[in-house]
């Protein structure tokens, strides 16, 4: 593990490490991941245990994320970073593409089956749509939801939809079973963008694309709602197009790797 500060990379490798297992880890596993010796994992968890980001639980054998860590994490959601980041992206999101029809840009994250508008940018016209700041819809009507719906596991999907009781119809249209959702998803997944027409709101369309971690899960969408004027189909991808760009940039300032070519 090459780096000019290698002790400090060690710290966050073996932060990361800690924060994606599913519980405490022996010492000689966290070395494995790390590529480290014995003697420089034990170095490297006693000066963290000391700074309080590990926790060493010593009937178990194994080692946990300390209370600083929390700290720090309760420390990331106060500061609202992915909101500060994304807010910029979405007035200028809504500058490029709003010059021709009055649209709404937002950022989306899901919360269980439901899609939770956390931002809402609007051009100089504002359109009036449901999906104000705080507002939950359901995920597999918005384009919101299943732009990020699109990027989970098959079984995530499933147990967030196990059966019919879990669809909501709003206006008649869009998928009310598992299996009409996954091909829905599978269609917006090939696209790379989700889109939706009057599933939502009669009148009116959108268009959504996921934003992602830096171990590429969706963590949130950016979506754009415009008035469905009969020309949804041509102005949806030109708009879809827009939309890709932010998301990749947001995608990018919060983390994301890009893929190996």
């Amino acid at each position: 593990m090459s780096s000019n500060a290698p002790a400090a990379t060690r710290a966050m490798g073996a932060l990361r490490v800690l924060a994606q297992a599913p519980g405490p880890v022996t010492a000689a596993a966290l070395g494995v991941a790390l590529g480290l010796p014995r003697s420089s994992t034990y170095h490297l968890l006693a000066a963290m245990e000391r700074e309080g980001f590990v926790v060493h639980f010593p009937e178990e054998q194994r080692w946990g994320l300390g209370v600083t860590a929390f700290e720090i994490g309760a420390a990331y959601l106060r500061h609202e970073p992915l909101e500060r980041l994304a807010r910029p992206l979405l007035k200028q999101l809504v500058a490029q593409a709003g010059s021709a029809t009055p649209l709404a840009a937002h950022l989306g994250v899901l919360h269980g089956r439901e899609t939770l508008y956390l931002l809402k940018e609007s051009t100089k016209r504002p359109i009036t749509i449901v999906a104000e700041v705080g507002v939950r819809l359901p995920a597999s009507l918005t384009a919101s939801g299943r732009a990020m719906l699109a990027q989970l596991p098959a079984e995530q999907v499933r147990a967030l939809f196990p059966n019919r009781s879990a669809f909501v119809d709003r206006t008649g249209i869009g998928p009310m079973s598992l299996p009409e959702l996954r091909r829905l998803l599978q269609v917006e997944r090939n696209l790379g963008y989700a889109q939706e027409q009057g599933m939502v709101t009669l009148g009116f369309s959108s268009v959504a694309v996921a934003v992602r971690d830096h171990n590429r899960r969706p963590v949130a969408s950016i979506g754009l709602t415009f008035p469905d004027d009969g020309a949804s189909a041509m102005q949806g991808s030109r708009l879809a197009v827009t939309a890709i760009r932010a998301a990749v940039e947001l995608s990018r300032r919060i983390g994301m790797k890009e893929e190996a070519v």
